[in-house]
Protein backbone atom coordinates (compact mmCIF):
# COMPACT_ATOMS: atom_id res chain seq x y z
CA UNK A 1 0.00 0.00 0.00
CA UNK A 2 0.45 3.60 0.09
CA UNK A 3 3.43 5.42 2.84
CA UNK A 4 1.81 6.85 4.94
CA UNK A 5 3.07 10.52 6.04
CA UNK A 6 2.35 12.33 9.39
CA UNK A 7 2.32 15.77 9.68
CA UNK A 8 2.13 16.57 13.43
CA UNK A 9 4.84 16.31 15.80
CA UNK A 10 8.33 17.09 15.19
CA UNK A 11 8.37 17.27 11.73
CA UNK A 12 9.90 19.52 9.40
CA UNK A 13 6.23 20.93 7.96
CA UNK A 14 5.11 21.70 11.33
CA UNK A 15 8.13 23.48 12.58
CA UNK A 16 8.03 25.30 9.13
CA UNK A 17 4.50 26.59 9.85
CA UNK A 18 5.10 26.96 13.49
CA UNK A 19 7.77 29.61 12.42
CA UNK A 20 5.95 30.85 9.90
CA UNK A 21 3.00 31.59 12.36
CA UNK A 22 5.36 33.20 14.53
CA UNK A 23 6.71 35.65 12.86
CA UNK A 24 3.57 36.56 11.62
CA UNK A 25 2.68 37.13 15.52
CA UNK A 26 5.90 39.25 16.24
CA UNK A 27 5.32 41.29 13.34
CA UNK A 28 1.43 42.13 14.30
CA UNK A 29 2.68 42.69 17.66
CA UNK A 30 5.01 45.36 16.70
CA UNK A 31 2.57 47.43 14.54
CA UNK A 32 0.17 47.32 17.35
CA UNK A 33 2.80 48.93 19.61
CA UNK A 34 3.79 51.49 16.72
CA UNK A 35 -0.03 52.35 16.10
CA UNK A 36 -1.09 52.48 19.84
CA UNK A 37 1.94 53.85 21.65
CA UNK A 38 1.63 51.42 24.19
CA UNK A 39 3.49 47.89 24.75
CA UNK A 40 1.82 44.75 24.16
CA UNK A 41 1.26 44.33 28.36
CA UNK A 42 0.37 47.29 28.63
CA UNK A 43 -2.72 46.84 26.06
CA UNK A 44 -3.38 43.39 28.11
CA UNK A 45 -3.77 45.93 31.17
CA UNK A 46 -0.79 43.98 32.90
CA UNK A 47 1.98 47.04 32.89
Amino acid sequence: MGESTTRFGFVAFAETWNGRLAMLGFVIGLGTELLTGQGILGQLGLG
